[in-house]
C-alpha cells in the first residue's frame, strides 16, 4: 500500500511528523482527517492526497484560504519529495529525508546509493583509516574522494543533551525558536519553477539565511569556549 510522510516546518504543529500515512489522505482541522492540523485558517477538510499510477497528487478541496505548493497557489498538483506545501498558517514538507536525498541525487544525475545518499561520518572515516598502515598512507586521497555530506536523516542527527534543567530547556528552546523564525521568514518569499527543481531567493532573504548561519557559528563557539563570550 502506498504511504506518504509530511513534516510540519511551521505553524502550531511545527516539529510534528505525520509518518507513513496510507493514501488517500485528507488534510484539515476536523478530527476525521488522517492529517489533522490545529490551525484555525485550515478548512475542516482542506486538501486531499491520493496516488494515481506512480504519482502522488495533491488536490485543494475548495478550501477557504487555498493551498500553495512551493509558493504557488494550486488547485491540483503532483507532489515530489522536498516540495513545500502551505495550508493556512502551516508549512509542510512532503517526503522522508531518505526520499528527498534520493530525489536530490536523481536530479543531479548522480547514481543514488541504496537506501538514500551515503553519508560518511568523520568517526567512521577515522576508524577506517586507522586500521592498517596502508590505510593511513591513502588517507588524504580517501578524504578528498569522499567528503562528509550533511544529512537530515534521523539516523544521522546528533542527539540532544539529556536531563536539562527547566531553565536550560527553556533557554535552548528560545534560541532554537529564534533561529527557526529567521529561516522560516527567509523561505516565505522563495519562488520555485514548475517542478520545484530550482528556487529563487531574494537578496534580503539570502542575507537572513547568512545571518542565521553566523548566529549558529557564534553559539557553537560560545558553548565550546565560554571565555570567548564578550
Amino acid at each position: 500500500m502506498r504511504t506518504v510522510t509530511f513534516l510540519v516546518l511551521d505553524g502550531v504543529d511545527k516539529g510534528r511528523v505525520f509518518r507513513d500515512l496510507s493514501v488517500p489522505v485528507t488534510i484539515g482541522r476536523e478530527e476525521g482527517n488522517a492529517l489533522r492540523l490545529n490551525d484555525e485558517r485550515v478548512s475542516r477538510y482542506h486538501a486531499k492526497v491520493q496516488a494515481e499510477e506512480d504519482d502522488i497528487i495533491l488536490t485543494d478541496l475548495d478550501s477557504t484560504n487555498g493551498t500553495r505548493v512551493n509558493g504557488s497557489t494550486i488547485q491540483i498538483r503532483r507532489l515530489r519529495p522536498g516540495d513545500q506545501v502551505s495550508i493556512g498558517r502551516t508549512m509542510l514538507l512532503f517526503g522522508t529525508m531518505e526520499e528527498i536525498d534520493h530525489r536530490r541525487q536523481c536530479d543531479s544525475g548522480a547514481q543514488p546509493a541504496e537506501g538514500g545518499a551515503q553519508t560518511i561520518r568523520s568517526d567512521e572515516l577515522k576508524a577506517a583509516s586507522g586500521q592498517t598502515a596502508a590505510a593511513n598512507a591513502i588517507r588524504p586521497t580517501l578524504e578528498a574522494a569522499t567528503p562528509v555530506e550533511w544529512s537530515a536523516r534521523e539516523r544521522d542527527m546528533p542527539p540532544l543533551p539529556l536531563k536539562l534543567s527547566g531553565s536550560q530547556a527553556a533557554r535552548l528552546t528560545e534560541i532554537l525558536d529564534y533561529l527557526h523564525r529567521g529561516i522560516t521568514q527567509a523561505c516565505e518569499s522563495i519562488e520555485a519553477n514548475e517542478d520545484g527543481t530550482e528556487i529563487k531567493l531574494g537578496f534580503d532573504e539570502w542575507q537572513t539565511v547568512q545571518a542565521v548561519q553566523m548566529l549558529l557559528a557564534r553559539y557553537s563557539r560560545m558553548v565550546a569556549e565560554p571565555e570567548s563570550i564578550e
